[in-house]
């Protein structure tokens, strides 16, 4: 809990930093990804270029999945969590966990299709997809260790997995619009 006005603001600026670091390693990542990109090569066919998308985003998958069995783990081995969520609130580490949990499976559920509709886009999508999924993943471990630390401690992980995810649906929105 925030105990005045000053503590909360300079939060609030811890956590502009994360974000506005997490923004410049997106800009910089996908523009080295974009030049990895062949140039010259033929338009990979749309199955393989979906294909693609399917097999980075099971990293993105491992994470979901992962944060799950956390929750599951932070509940066998606890006397006052074992019943579930029907039990109550839980204790703080399985609140965490599953505040974890619930921002790794949004993060998931706009990352999965946006990164199909980029491969359904891009004619060259395999470097870009990697970058992002890997940014994804680090994001997500970044977000992860920096989860006890409060906001700004979560900052620069929300921003590595978030901030990709909605370059690339702005890309692909914009492909749309003057495909």
């Amino acid at each position: 809990m925030m105990q005045d006005t000053d503590e909360f603001h300079m939060e609030q600026r811890r956590v502009a930093v994360g974000m506005a670091s997490g923004l410049a390693i997106t800009a910089l990542a996908l523009t080295l990804a974009t030049s990895w990109e062949p140039v010259g090569m033929p338009v990979k066919p749309l199955a393989e270029r979906l294909q693609a998308a399917l097999r980075t985003d099971l990293f993105v998958i491992v994470w979901l999945a992962a944060a799950i069995a956390n929750v599951a783990r932070l509940r066998f081995f606890s006397l006052d969590d074992i019943a579930g969520s029907k039990a109550g609130p839980g204790s703080k580490p399985v609140q965490d966990a599953v505040a974890f949990l619930q921002n790794t499976l949004e993060q998931s559920i706009l990352a999965i299709p946006t990164h199909l509709a980029f491969a359904t886009a891009a004619v060259h999508p395999m470097s870009v997809l990697m970058m992002v999924t890997a940014l994804f993943c680090v994001g997500r471990a970044m977000f992860w260790i920096g989860y006890q630390r409060g906001a700004h401690g979560r900052a620069l992980g929300f921003a590595l997995t978030f901030y990709p995810t909605v370059a690339l649906l702005g890309i692909s929105a914009v492909d749309v619009v003057i495909g």
